[in-house]
């Protein structure tokens, strides 16, 4: 994961709470900034632990049981 892809997140995070509220204030747009930072980061974690548990299952699943 770069940083390069948490940065955007933290960007269009800022930009969706323009959308919503074009009055919004620095302290908002500062919150909106690191949870779209942490979001990306979290959602990118999720989807690489759900790779590895799929991968896991299919490994388990080709095994012989014992007899």
């Amino acid at each position: 994961m770069g940083i390069l892809e948490e940065v955007i997140g933290a960007v269009a995070a800022v930009e969706g709470v323009k959308k919503l509220d074009p009055n919004a204030s620095l302290l908002t747009e500062g919150i909106a900034a690191v949870v779209g930072y942490k979001g990306v980061e979290a959602v990118t974690d999720h989807l690489a632990e759900k790779k590895d548990d799929d991968s896991t299952d299919s490994t388990d699943s080709t095994e012989q049981p014992a007899a």
